[in-house]
């Protein structure tokens, strides 16, 4: 039986939108795309030209400082297990470009979500947007961002930090909002500025459910630039995809090890950095 209902045009009304988009938006796209690019480029082509000894050593050194021997040797025993399986130059990328997204996310999710905190309607606005994002499939992520960009890193990018974002907005706002209300109304009695309200209480005692989003946009951050691969982006991601696309099981496995070591790298150590931001 077929419907007698005209079909809702929302693939039309789609394809209008972003072609309207692409034509009276492309001055903008290009110049951010050049200059994304050339950032990626130069922060790929700076790491890489560091030897990787030095590099892993450093690294090493650093989540040491921060997470204590055990993350310190993980990172070491990894990176250089990964140096040994020639991904070198592929872990690189795929550190810069989650790196990058990243940082963009927290950029954007944090104000958003301290508005949302201290705004009831703001809230109220966002939290719609911010379920239908997290219900949406990743690969849905890809496709708005190849008209405005293209293939490449840069597309890969801002899927990125498009996918990646909902979670720091999510934990800012709550980490907020359970601030003790005891604690407020004291700083309110004191005569305690909005401003000073929110840098010397709100946020000091939000810093460790903060931290836990930011561990989690990281983590979604370096999937989706494994998938973004299919789009052009670099890094572990293309190793895989090329291996599927050769049906070469060893490279892909190589591969996938290389994204779970990244990975464990990176969660072991915003875990750290959680950690230290609770209150004694």
């Amino acid at each position: 039986m077929e419907w007698s209902v005209p079909k809702f045009p929302l693939d039309t009304l789609s394809d209008d939108g972003l072609d309207w988009l692409t034509e009276h938006g492309s001055w903008l796209t290009r110049a951010v795309s050049r200059t994304v690019s050339d950032g990626i480029d130069a922060l790929t082509g700076a790491l890489v030209a560091v030897p990787p000894w030095a590099a892993i050593t450093v690294a090493s050194l650093v989540t040491y400082r921060i997470g204590g021997r055990r993350v310190g040797l993980l990172t070491l025993a990894g990176l250089l297990f990964l140096w040994n399986l020639r991904l070198w130059q592929a872990t690189v990328e795929t550190l810069v470009l989650v790196v990058l997204a990243t940082v963009a996310a927290l950029a954007i999710g944090i104000p958003v979500g301290i508005a949302c905190a201290l705004n009831r309607r703001a809230w109220q606005a966002v939290a719609p947007v911010l379920d239908m994002m997290q219900t949406l499939p990743s690969f849905v992520y890809l496709i708005p961002a190849l008209p405005f960009f293209g293939l490449g890193a840069v597309s890969a990018c801002f899927a990125t930090i498009v996918f990646s974002v909902p979670p720091v907005i999510r934990l800012t706002a709550l980490g907020i909002r359970s601030v003790p209300a005891e604690l407020v109304e004291a700083c309110d009695a004191f005569g305690g500025s909005s401003t000073q309200k929110l840098v010397k209480v709100q946020l000091p005692l939000a810093l460790p459910t903060i931290m836990a989003g930011v561990n989690q946009t990281m983590m979604l951050a370096l999937s989706m630039v494994v998938i973004a691969a299919m789009i052009g982006a670099g890094g572990l991601g293309r190793a895989v995809w090329q291996s599927i696309q050769r049906l070469e099981a060893g490279a892909g496995f190589e591969a996938g090890i290389g994204i779970v070591i990244v990975a464990v790298i990176l969660d072991r150590t915003t875990q750290a950095l959680a950690a230290r931001a609770r209150p004694p």
